[in-house]
């Protein structure tokens, strides 16, 4: 992987570009990795809070948890929280983002009997054109449609964040609050891979997992996420959830998405603090997380309060892994709180 390089003080672009031909591809296929786990799920939960919400007669009132998922993800990996703040009497909305849930790219390489080398290549025929754009008006235009209803708190997990701040920028008087789950919150560094090149992201263990194919070719970042090869779990586990249980990794590893377009860490996705800088946000830190470093969670939320600092983070810390905590009621009481 090229050497990172850090930020620049006055742009957020870091002073040294990251390196082109091979070294480039390399550096892309590795961010290939960045994988978001953690989005949103469960929309007849959703179904349920809404519906008591009303027989309280206070639907336009009450908030609705709008969650995103980032990369190699869907709407469905969030079940399990969206299930906990439902039964609390919360409402929360999943969203899969373009070219993911009904959306997604299985091909038939990447069924049993896996044919490897023509997965390498197969079309991605979505997420191959899809840009952090796409991503953002998508969103937008549900938190347009949510906001008629009440309320809308707009919660995004690892490269989610990227979307949900851009997403600040578009519609920041739709949106009643930001929450990043130990998510890319970029203000002064410019994309999601410059992110992995300042001095705090070099310690993410996402480059050692191996990926598949040329991202220059295809458009895509690709995994082998059915890969029976142990090693191979071993450093997902280690980047994802080193502290899950093996059955538990396993059933979370099965709702991965071999595909994730490569756009997407190289669109700017900075905040403006004349637009996302005024919504008010919280930041949730995973402190075990090996996969987005601490240090790098911390970086993102200090540029982010230098920036608006009549509006800064309020920060809780959970003590959970990239993936999030196994159990999702610590997650759902903290984010009921915010509600």
């Amino acid at each position: 992987m090229p050497e990172p390089a850090d930020a620049s003080p006055s742009g957020g672009t870091p002073e040294r570009a990251p390196a082109r031909g091979v070294g480039r591809r390399r550096l892309l296929r590795r961010a290939g990795t960045v994988v978001a786990a953690a989005g949103a799920g469960a929309a007849a939960g959703g179904l349920l809070g809404a519906r008591a919400a009303k027989e309280k007669g206070a639907t336009g009132q009450r908030p609705t948890f709008l969650l995103v998922h980032g990369a190699n993800s869907n709407a469905y990996t969030f079940a399990p929280l969206i299930a906990a703040l439902t039964l609390e009497g919360h409402r929360a909305l999943a969203v899969d983002l373009p070219g993911h849930g009904t959306q997604a790219n299985f091909p038939p390489s990447y069924q049993a009997p896996q044919d490897l080398a023509a997965f390498a290549t197969a079309p991605s025929p979505v997420l191959s054109r899809t840009t952090l754009e796409d991503n953002v008006r998508h969103v937008a235009d549900v938190v347009r449609g949510v906001a008629r209803q009440g309320p809308v708190i707009l919660v995004g997990h690892s490269m989610g964040g990227a979307t949900i701040t851009r997403v600040g920028n578009q519609v920041p008087d739709a949106i009643a609050r930001l929450v990043y789950m130990s998510a890319f919150c970029c203000v002064r560094i410019r994309t999601v891979l410059d992110c992995f090149l300042v001095p705090e992201g070099r310690t993410t263990l996402l480059p050692t997992i191996p990926s598949v194919g040329d991202p220059e070719r295809t458009g895509v970042l690709r995994n082998n996420w059915r890969s029976a090869d142990a090693g191979f779990v071993a450093k997902a586990k280690a980047a994802f959830a080193a502290e899950y249980g093996d059955a538990a990794f396993r059933n979370a590893l099965n709702t991965f998405e071999p595909d994730e377009s490569a756009s997407l860490i190289r669109d700017d996705a900075r905040g403006h603090p004349a637009t996302w800088g005024r919504v008010p946000r919280s930041y949730l830190r995973f402190t075990l997380d090996r996969s987005i470093p601490l240090a790098l969670q911390d970086r993102m939320i200090k540029e982010a309060d230098a920036a608006t600092p009549g509006n800064r983070f309020d920060v809780h810390s959970l003590r959970a892994p990239h993936l999030g905590p196994a159990d999702p009621a610590p997650l759902a009481a903290v984010l009921a709180k915010l509600a």
